[in-house]
């Protein structure tokens, strides 16, 4: 592509070299791809800016080919000003041509790139807002935001909060009825929450510049909340998130996320909202949420972790009423490594990392896995380290990943105290307090089994996984391994149900019955 248009981007007659650009890229045998072509010309350097931007603006404004308007609009992209944005703002509303032109307003005008990418959804519940949006009228925008649905998508929800310009929205909250005031403040709550969902390969808060203002804004007006378990439940994960989420890779400048998580602990710390907890919980998912409440606040609210020590490992167990997968979170220096070098999924379990002792450091080198894309290894790559003692010191080095779109390229090496670094380790290991009892067996479960490996041996079939299932977490499922007849592959599921008896019981039972049945005849 360097050589196919890189000397147009210098030729002196814009018009002249929009021609030759159309008949270059229809010559192409096989076409490339509109989204490898956006990236690839996105890539081309430009030794002439001026020229290069000329050359764009007479792509993208009287180009008649897509592949040759798509090449103008991945240009300004880089290279585009202010008054380009009413062209763009046409382009798109040709849906095929929404997404590029939604990508080219994003470095230009985030707030018309929103509007434009939420027009092009076509989701009836998104018209009040847009309406409201092209009045003009602020007072209809806060109303419409309010009235949003709380399970919006979370590519929808940024959209949201930069089309409503968010957090400009929020510093007024306190000064509405307050009805009005509490309405907002929840929804802008939930719009962060969705924006940080663990379910896609790179969480929408990193995507959200603003971010670090309407965090501080919504903590700011979280005293006007009524302390329901809903709103809780918000509260409690914004702090989650801003303990140790991505969130945290934001420029927050100084104290500004420490008084956000004052202002939401101190909410939190009020009797009334203490209170919440005591409740029964409407059905098994009201109840299961509640516990979920317990837990996590007695662990976020009085950890005693340094915030910025160097090696941190915390469970992070999201909102169950956004169920994912539970990860375990490992910040260096105060910051979250995976979202930062990786950014194609989360960090893995930690029955994956913690419970193997796989962090552990010993003389011999290991590689450890920290991470996978959502997709599989095979797919979109995982994220490997090295990990190994030197000395007094622990290494972590010899990075392995792909490169993630505004991810680090040149990984550093780590170095950590080899007895700060084993203490927190240990720490890691022997923190039970996010689980429940039904992870906890499934965590017992799996000790027992890499302490009698037989058990599985005598059935030729091996261990995959433990865990929870994901759509009933009160139910312990393990995964088991087995090669068909054929050779293939295949897998069972072996689910423990929840019966109330301690984990310990329920474990020592599961094992117990591998002694005698073939877990293939009860697994599924």
């Amino acid at each position: 592509m360097a050589g196919l248009l890189g000397p147009l981007l210098v030729a002196p007659d814009a018009v002249e070299a929009a021609e030759e650009v159309h008949r270059r890229l229809a010559a192409l045998d096989p076409p490339v791809r509109h989204r490898t072509l956006c990236l690839l010309v996105a890539g081309l350097p430009v030794e002439n800016e001026e020229r290069a931007r000329a050359l764009a603006r007479v792509l993208v404004r009287t180009g008649y080919s897509y592949p040759a308007v798509c090449a103008g609009l991945a240009l300004l992209r880089e290279l585009g000003e202010p008054e380009d944005v009413p062209y763009l703002r046409t382009l798109g509303v040709l849906r095929v041509l929404a997404r590029p032109a939604v990508h080219a307003l994003d470095a230009l005008d985030r707030q018309a790139a929103a509007v434009l990418a939420l027009r092009n959804r076509d989701e009836p519940e998104l018209k009040p807002l847009l309406a409201a949006l092209d009045s003009g009228d602020r007072a209809a925008v806060r109303e419409r935001v309010a009235a949003l649905p709380a399970d919006v998508a979370p590519e929808v929800a940024r959209r949201v909060a930069e089309a409503s310009r968010l957090a400009e929205l929020l510093a007024g909250a306190d000064e509405l009825p307050p009805p009005q005031g509490a309405g907002l403040v929840a929804r802008a709550g939930r719009l962060l929450f969705r924006m940080t969902t663990l379910r896609d390969y790179r969480p929408e808060i990193l995507s959200y510049p603003d971010a670090p203002r309407a965090y501080g804004e919504f903590a700011r007006g979280a005293g006007l909340l009524p302390p329901t378990p809903g709103h809780h439940a918000v509260l409690l994960s914004a702090v989650q998130e801003l303990r140790t989420g991505p969130v945290m890779l934001h420029d927050w400048g100084p104290g500004r996320r420490e008084a956000a998580l004052a202002e939401l602990t101190a909410v939190l710390s009020r009797p009334e909202w203490q209170a919440v907890l005591d409740l029964e919980g409407d059905g098994p998912g009201g109840r299961r949420r509640l516990a979920w409440m317990r837990r996590t606040r007695a662990r976020v609210l009085r950890s005693s972790c340094a915030p910025s020590a160097p090696l941190r490992i915390e469970v992070h167990h999201r909102d169950p009423d956004d169920p994912a997968v539970v990860e375990a979170r490992i910040l260096v220096d105060g910051l979250p490594i995976v979202p930062d070098y990786f950014g194609k999924g989360p960090a893995n379990g930690p029955e994956e990392l913690l419970d193997t002792g796989l962090l552990r450091a010993t003389d011999e080198p290991r590689e450890v896995q920290l991470a996978e894309a959502y997709c599989t290894e095979d797919c979109c790559g995982a994220l490997y380290v090295t990990v190994r003692r030197d000395g007094d010191q622990v290494v972590w080095s010899g990075w392995r990943c792909p490169v993630p779109p505004g991810g680090k390229r040149e990984l550093p090496e780590l170095r950590f105290d080899a007895a700060a670094y084993d203490a927190e380790i240990a720490r890691a290991e022997s923190d039970e307090g996010w689980s429940w009892p039904a992870r906890r067996t499934a965590r017992r479960i799996a000790t027992g089994l890499r302490g009698r490996p037989d058990l599985l041996t005598r059935w030729n079939v091996r261990l995959g996984w433990t865990g929870t299932a994901f759509r009933d977490p009160d139910e312990t499922a393990i995964s088991l391994m087995y090669d068909a007849e054929d050779g293939t592959a295949r897998q069972i599921i072996w689910c423990v149900p929840e019966d109330g008896t301690p984990p310990e019981d329920r474990a020592a039972a599961a094992l117990d019955r591998l002694t005698r049945e073939d877990p293939r005849t009860y697994g599924r």
